[in-house]
């Protein structure tokens, strides 16, 4: 074993923890199908979100941990349940209204609000797709209607039918009495309106694989289980389709985690073996509610790579999946910095601390280098300063800040800096709100300029720091941090800032001072 697998064996990174649990699944052998199945599970009865993506993500730093340590082959399956009824119309597509007759169709006969596509489940299925190729995720992509329709299940849904009572003793068990009386694993298609629907199922025939119902208009109806007649309810879908594929691993939200043993029950009954599976906490919006679909709230995918790289979002997905996070505007910028900090510290790391940097897991074992000669924090305080409208803008300061950078050899700078001039004007502009000093600030501030004034030694962001640092200790500030945050607030309009002497160093020091000059005017104000 190489010395890389037996730091990845030992390794405490979840990835690893978790792809140690799937290879002891098979420590007596490889498994008969000949590979390990890794599957994530895609509802796609809205635009996705990152939430979405984040479980690809997720599961693929956990298959690219497995490959690690185990030379079985492996494939991730990226399933989407886009046969399920179109419960409610989503408020956030256009002419929402024409949607209205197609209510309990399956999302891949609603017709397409956008217009693009053949259906609204294939237009949100090409969505995540191509966000998923973006990024450069290996993967394959299962539609539900088409393994219901195309027979790929119908093994499982004669067993289903066959085995149908200890499949209902186990659902009604977690079913309200009401709920009991009318419920059914099984959801026929109307032969004539297409509508799925949730009907008492009068007989179920397990010889001949069919299901005898009346319809809301009291017609009885007999189906064959097979070829796309019926689907399966959600919950004994998501067991019978890890029995059907014999899936290794799953992980889904916490939302999910009460319905985990019935999940793994019709997967045994169904004749499968129960997957590995992990919860990890759900994502917030800005007002710490739950992120949905339908809603459209929180971050959407689209929206995250206007203002900041892929990576930078692998990055955010990596950390603590066990606690519970914001997806807001405000995370980016962190993300971004957090992610090149890592970037550095690789180059130098020992195999062991590697394996646990989150940008192994979201790279591979092709980790880039980092170019980010100045922080995405940074930028946006350039860019506030500077009134800068394009990224061009912030080159001119950055060139003269580090001479020997430039779009070519610093494509992730060149890329930052377009990022941070539409967040800017997005986010930080909007909220920015500047306030005059009071007499000791003043006094303080009167003085920095004048000492920038008369600096005639290394302009480098340490040295500029110290001279910072030391007006502020002349001038009594006591914590230290009040200096910094009146620099911030008076000059930059926010409460919090970046290293003030890299700032300086940044953006020159005559700039500096003029601009100092310009709030003790009043002429931020």
């Amino acid at each position: 074993m190489s010395d890389l697998r037996d730091a990845a064996m030992q390794s405490k990174a979840w990835p690893f923890e978790e792809a140690r649990r799937v290879l002891k699944r098979y420590e007596s052998g490889p498994p008969e199908k000949g590979h390990v199945l890794f599957e994530t599970g895609y509802g796609p009865s809205g635009l996705p979100h990152i939430g979405t993506f984040g479980e690809v993500a997720r599961t693929t730093m956990i298959r690219r941990a497995f490959e690690v340590i185990s030379d079985i082959p492996t494939r991730l399956v990226c399933f989407s349940d886009d046969m399920d009824g179109m419960r409610k119309v989503p408020d956030n597509v256009p002419e929402p209204e024409a949607l209205r007759d197609h209510l309990q169709k399956p999302l891949t006969d609603v017709p397409d609000p956008f217009g693009t596509h053949e259906s609204f489940g294939h237009h949100n299925n090409a969505r995540l797709r191509a966000f998923l190729d973006a990024f450069g995720f290996e993967y394959e992509f299962v539609s539900a209607t088409d393994y219901y329709r195309s027979g790929q299940f119908d093994e499982t849904l004669l067993r289903a039918a066959e085995r149908y009572d200890a499949l209902m003793e186990v659902m009604l068990k977690s079913l309200r009495e009401e709920r009991q009386q009318t419920y059914s694993i099984f959801l026929p298609i109307h032969p004539e309106t297409g509508r799925v629907l949730y009907v008492p199922i009068k007989h179920v025939d397990a010889k001949d694989g069919t299901v005898t119902f009346d319809d809301e208009d009291g017609r009885e109806w007999t189906l064959p289980v097979t070829g796309g007649n019926v689907k399966l309810q959600w919950k004994p879908d998501f067991g019978a389709r890890w029995a059907a594929l014999d899936v290794d691993f799953e992980m889904y939200g916490k939302d999910h985690s009460t319905n985990t043993p019935i999940y793994d029950r019709i997967c045994e009954i169904l004749g499968g073996r129960k997957p590995e599976h992990f919860t990890y906490e759900l994502f917030l919006d800005e007002k710490g509610e739950k992120i949905s679909k339908s809603k459209g709230n929180g971050l959407t995918i689209d929206e995250w790579l206007t203002y900041a790289s892929t990576e930078s979002l692998g990055y955010y997905m990596y950390q603590k999946p066990k606690t519970a996070k914001r997806l807001s505007w405000d995370v980016i910028p962190k993300a971004v910095d957090e992610y090149h900090q890592q970037l550095r510290a690789y180059a130098d790391q020992d195999a062991e601390k590697r394996l646990a940097n989150p940008v192994y897991h979201v790279h591979g074992h092709n980790v880039p280098a980092s170019t980010m000669v100045v922080s995405f924090a940074m930028l946006l305080n350039l860019a506030s300063v500077s009134g800068a409208e394009d990224k061009e803008t912030l080159w001119g300061f950055i060139i003269r800040y580090a001479p020997d950078a430039s779009p070519e050899a610093n494509p992730d700078l060149d890329a930052a800096a377009g990022y941070a001039v539409r967040y800017y004007e997005d986010f930080v502009r909007p909220h920015k709100v500047f306030r005059a000093p009071d007499e000791t600030e003043e006094a303080a501030m009167r003085d920095l300029a004048a000492r920038l004034q008369a600096h005639d030694g290394p302009t480098d962001d340490e040295t500029l720091q110290t001279i910072v640092f030391a007006v502020g200790k002349d001038h009594g500030f006591e914590p230290l941090r009040d200096w910094f945050k009146a620099l911030y607030e008076v000059l930059l309009g926010a409460s919090q800032g970046p290293r003030f002497g890299g700032f300086v160093a940044l953006y020159g020091i005559d700039e500096t001072v003029t601009l100092i000059e310009r709030a003790l005017n009043r002429e931020l104000v």
